[in-house]
């Protein structure tokens, strides 16, 4: 089944529409704590009209679990849900991703919506059918392929959110732009993400998601092209994984942090779009030294992402740590680390290899050298 995104100026308008297109005996509407007091009033006539059952998990990563996987399952069976009803994931990545594998498990399988709430969920999470948990301290480690019926994309719920967040969702259309044309990136490389004008970051929104539906359509469960998506991932995600797994907060973003920790983030850790960001800056390294890529536009880059972003904080020691997190992506073929390269922007290498004295020149470069 494709899913159907709709860039929308009305959002109670298109989302009664596609409720209304949309097979369903119930509503159930997912939310986390924090998008059910700050963007759940936006459409809570809509959803009063259908008598929905609201379900609220806590916020951030850390609970994209299977414990609360099966908290939602929980409530679906015991709010009456049936093969025919309809799960509304109304949040961010997390909300959208754990939501999306709970409506594809239920029975096995019921429709679901997605409203993503945050711009990383814009033009990231709820688009393009990946859906999944957190698991055994690896990101996404445990999901499926499911597309929502719907994708409801509106930059209204935008004005809840904080720079921080803005920025982690920045990082994606970065990376969108990277792997796509130099127009695009060069645009976003001269955008102000710290003061936004909301409606031409819509209209950039648009363009970002068309760059990944257009990937999705052409390899929908990544056996291919769809792998450019994961361009700045492999070292992303570890730092990403790694800020969890430390008590006491070893890899932190200088810049913006204490709004980052205070909408999304648990103490200490990595927004997913700003350990993007730094593995963007990695990859665009290695990308230079294995295929070629300019080293200007890697230098304009870098500058761009510390400016907006800051610096991250970990040393040598920390290198054996990373790599053996990189080995465990899924991305991987037995012990050797898959990384998706650019020879330029727009000119991808999917299914390229670093040896580890490659990754930790990488890694100096992240900690030193931009």
């Amino acid at each position: 089944m494709q899913q159907r995104v709709i860039i929308s100026q009305d959002i109670e308008h298109d989302l009664a529409q596609a409720i209304a297109e949309t097979e369903h005996d119930r509503v159930f509407v997912l939310t986390d704590d924090i998008t059910q007091e700050c963007c759940l009033p936006k459409v809570a006539v809509l959803f009063a009209k259908h008598n929905a059952t609201t379900i609220t998990i806590r916020h951030d990563d850390t609970n994209k679990t299977l414990a609360t996987l099966a908290d939602v399952w929980t409530a679906l069976q015991r709010g009456g849900a049936t093969r025919h009803s309809l799960l509304v994931n109304l949040g961010g990545g997390m909300v959208t991703d754990l939501g999306g594998f709970a409506a594809a498990t239920f029975k096995r399988s019921i429709n679901f919506i997605n409203i993503p709430t945050t711009l990383l969920a814009m033009v990231d999470a709820a688009v393009g059918g990946k859906t999944g948990i957190n698991f055994g301290g690896l990101k996404n480690e445990v999901g499926a392929f499911a597309n929502a019926r719907y994708v409801i994309v509106n930059t209204c719920f935008l004005d809840t959110l904080d720079t921080a967040n803005l920025c982690s969702g920045y990082a994606e259309m970065l990376k969108h732009s990277l792997i796509s044309n130099a127009q695009m990136w060069a645009e976003h490389v001269n955008f102000d993400i710290l003061q936004p004008d909301l409606a031409e970051l819509q209209r950039m929104v648009a363009a970002s998601i068309a760059v990944k539906e257009h990937i999705v359509a052409d390899d929908p469960h990544e056996h291919g092209i769809r792998k450019a998506l994961n361009f700045g991932h492999t070292i992303g995600h570890a730092l990403e994984e790694f800020s969890m797994q430390q008590p006491g907060g070893a890899v932190v973003s200088a810049r913006l942090l204490p709004l980052a920790r205070a909408r999304t983030a648990p103490k200490n850790t990595l927004l997913h779009g700003y350990a993007v960001a730094f593995g963007l800056i990695g990859e665009l390294y290695i990308s230079a030294r294995k295929a070629g890529f300019p080293t200007a536009r890697l230098h304009q880059t870098a500058r761009f992402i510390r400016e907006n972003y800051g610096a991250v904080a970990f040393t040598c020691d920390d290198y054996p740590t990373l790599l053996n997190l990189m080995r465990h992506d899924k991305k991987n073929t037995s012990d050797t680390i898959n990384f998706t390269l650019l020879h330029d922007i727009g000119d991808i290498r999917i299914n390229q290899t670093a040896t580890d004295e490659e990754i930790r020149e990488a890694l100096d470069f992240i900690r030193e050298g931009y």
